[in-house]
């Protein structure tokens, strides 16, 4: 047998003790630990425009305001959950702010609520949904009773809470 030949012949032999190898030890476990946490998002489109009241007709309070331009997205894994509402400080003696958010598929809009500084129902009854797209409405309105109100602004919170 020449060399070479020998050389060749081993070389296979070691192929193909290799593969009976890997054949043999071809099949291995793992355990995968998983788990799918409680999942509650929610975000805006940004801020909506001044709302500045202006103009009144004669013999009536001043005519209400509003802007429809912003919008909410919600992600949410949970079941009965809520979003409520608030501002961080009070509005000034007889101006009122207002919102309404629409609802996700399944959920129900609370229509126009008070904004005050203890959080109120905006939208109850969500339940596992993924929507953006829905819209936030704010009105603001005064009384004459008001007077003059200098520019200011509130900070609103939309929370998602389980409903009780």
């Amino acid at each position: 047998m020449s060399k070479s030949s020998f050389t060749l012949r081993a070389a296979l032999v070691a192929a193909l003790a290799s593969t009976v190898t890997a054949f043999a030890s071809n099949t291995t476990t793992q355990t995968v630990t998983f788990e799918v946490q409680a999942i509650n998002e929610i975000s805006n489109s940004g801020n909506p425009g001044a709302l500045v009241v202006s103009t009144a007709t004669a013999g009536s309070q001043p005519d209400a305001v509003t802007d429809s331009s912003t919008t909410y997205a919600i992600t949410t894994n949970g079941t009965a959950k809520k979003i409520t509402a608030a501002i961080d400080t009070a509005m000034p003696t007889d101006v009122t702010l207002k919102v309404a958010l629409g609802a996700p598929t399944g959920g129900t809009s609370a229509g126009q609520v008070t904004l005050g500084t203890v959080a109120v129902d905006a939208v109850t009854g969500i339940t596992e949904v993924a929507e953006s797209g829905l819209s936030i409405s704010y009105e603001l309105s005064a009384l004459v009773t008001a007077g003059v109100v200098a520019s200011g602004s509130k900070t609103v919170t939309y929370t998602i809470v389980d409903s009780i």
